[in-house]
């Protein structure tokens, strides 16, 4: 019988899962980051979950993986010994762990083990507050399931939302059958989808308010939520912890010029994301794609700050952002740069139009960043000459909606108007 949420929670503070974290690096790989980086996010990642007590971690060196175990027999070996003496009951591999290998390496080690995706997934799971996000969490997670029925589906009997990766009941064997699995998946997507028009109702409905949507975006944990609560004065959930927030969070914004704006939070982004997760949140992500400006947000004292930027734009670009939107770049962080550091900065911000240092902790450089929304927005407005027929009384509409006519007469073929306008609010005229 499953335990209550709260119960369940008590008993894991009481007793906190023990775990040790392996980061497999492949001697002849080119990889974009250094594994001891890679090591060190995926222990980050893993004290994201409260429950979870890091005991170790090391890389793996492998000169080549093994399809049975990942790792050679002597390494498995010597691991089992270690885990045995230190009481280890979860091993994180910060990596893909085919079911095989899992099913072997847990048999062998005796303990638990979660790969990169399923820790992933759990942290997701843990973070989801709303509906929608519930459902896109369950979907991903089902979807990679599905393909490992070495695995118990214990996640289907618990409560709270983690999926049975690290906790859960795991007495009993509840759904193992394939076609179970997929009516699950069908009726999730039935419920997404109705979530997801929900979301694209009020997605047309902030098209038709004349205020630009300006939407942050970033690698986890570069301060997108502290940027956040300092512009719009809101209080988002923000830690010094990966994924903190996941849901998307929208603020009304007066910029000192007076021009209004939405300010939107947007979810982190990580190497590796799990592709079940990019698709089950693509319509949460997609907010970015009627954004009018993007504010990528780096921390700029992350030893990777460069290769975390990369990974953004790999994942904006296969979003469909493109380069008809504007995009300021924000060094997040200043306050954790040292004063020789912080004059390489500002040199390199200088020669680059739209990039700007500033500590979102401290306030520092923030009325600057507005002052460049404000400049930017207006830089990508362009003037043009109109006629609109009597018949097409909407369009004209949709332009005094968006607060773009500069002038306006009548004349017997239509109305000819002048406007001024974003690359973004011409596409969307071309549209009605």
């Amino acid at each position: 019988m499953p335990q209550r949420e709260g119960q369940r929670l008590r008993d894991t503070a009481a007793q906190p899962t023990r775990t040790y974290v392996l980061h497999p690096a492949l001697k002849s790989a080119s990889a974009r980051r250094l594994p001891e980086h890679g090591l060190a996010e995926a222990v980050a990642l893993a004290a994201a979950l409260p429950e979870l007590d890091v005991q170790g971690s090391e890389v793996v060196r492998l000169a080549r993986t093994h399809p049975g175990t990942l790792l050679g027999s002597g390494k498995v070996e010597e691991l089992k010994a270690r885990f045995k003496t230190d009481h280890i009951d979860l091993v994180i591999v910060d990596g893909q762990v085919s079911p095989v290998q899992q099913r072997n390496l847990e048999k062998e080690w005796g303990v638990k083990l979660l790969d990169r995706t399923s820790l992933i997934l759990e942290i997701f799971a843990d973070r989801a507050r709303t509906r929608e996000g519930v459902l896109q969490v369950e979907l991903a997670a089902l979807s990679y399931q599905r393909t490992r029925l070495v695995r118990a589906w214990t996640h289907l009997e618990r409560q709270r939302g983690g999926f049975g990766f690290v906790g859960g009941p795991g007495e009993t064997q509840i759904e193992s059958d394939r076609r179970a699995i997929d009516d699950q998946v069908v009726r999730l997507r039935r419920q997404l989808e109705q979530v997801v028009k929900t979301r694209e109702l009020h997605r047309a409905a902030r098209a038709k308010v004349p205020f630009p949507i300006v939407a942050l975006v970033g690698y986890t944990n570069a301060g997108k939520s502290t940027l956040f609560n300092r512009i719009t004065g809101a209080e988002v959930l923000a830690k010094d912890m990966l994924f903190a927030t996941l849901d998307p969070t929208m603020r009304g914004v007066t910029l000192p010029s007076g021009a209004k704006i939405i300010l939107s939070d947007t979810v982190g982004f990580i190497s590796d994301l799990p592709t079940q997760l990019v698709a089950a949140f693509r319509a949460t992500l997609e907010e970015v794609l009627s954004a009018d400006l993007i504010l990528h947000v780096r921390d700029i004292s992350h030893p990777e700050t460069v290769e975390q930027a990369a990974d953004v734009a790999d994942i904006l670009t296969s979003l469909g952002v493109g380069e008809d939107t504007p995009q300021i770049e924000v060094w997040n962080k200043l306050d954790l740069v040292d004063a020789s550091q912080r004059e390489a900065l500002a040199a390199q911000a200088a020669q680059r139009p739209r990039v700007l240092p500033v500590s979102a902790l401290t306030g520092e450089g923030v009325d600057r960043l507005l002052t460049l929304i404000t400049a930017t927005l207006d830089a990508d407005r362009t003037e043009a000459a109109l006629t609109i027929p009597f018949s097409d009384g909407r369009k004209r509409a949709w332009l005094h909606d968006q607060n773009v006519v500069q002038d306006e007469t009548e004349a017997e073929d239509g109305w000819h108007l002048t406007v001024r306008w974003t690359a973004r609010q011409q596409n969307r005229f071309r549209r009605i």
